[in-house]
């Protein structure tokens, strides 16, 4: 069956677009720990971040650092942290999440937006994004 990631992917939900490449998607997370919270994830459906292969692996890692630097652009934080827990979408995923506080890398604490906030901040990310 596929994940929520691969509906995304192909257009059967709809998201808050960041960035794409042939290989990888950027989009906000509807359930941000802070504004301007993205996800990073291969277009691939692969479950755990160790079994992509090593070059999809440091692609997605890359695509990622891409990503984060259009965020520290368009976000006031003090830095972009990143996390991998992937338990909660059998796809793997990145989470870039702008940060000011530990609290904000918690998992525990959600930031409430509109539709219009969340495309306001996606517009924001990705005017800032260069995927040279």
């Amino acid at each position: 069956m596929a994940s929520v990631f691969t509906k995304i992917i192909s257009g059967e939900i709809p998201c808050y677009k960041i960035a794409e490449t042939d290989d990888f998607l950027a989009f906000l997370d509807i359930n941000p720990n802070a504004i301007g919270h993205t996800l990073c994830i291969p277009k691939k459906e692969e479950n755990k971040l160790f079994d992509l292969n090593e070059d999809e692996y440091i692609a997605l890692m890359t695509f990622s650092r891409k990503v984060a630097k259009a965020i520290e652009k368009a976000i006031e934080c003090k830095r972009v942290g990143m996390s991998v827990i992937g338990l909660e979408v059998p796809h793997v995923h990145v989470h870039l999440i702008p940060l000011n506080t530990m609290e904000d890398a918690q998992f525990i604490e959600k930031q409430q937006l509109t539709s219009e906030e969340f495309q306001k901040i996606a517009n924001n990310i990705n005017s800032a994004l260069q995927l040279d």
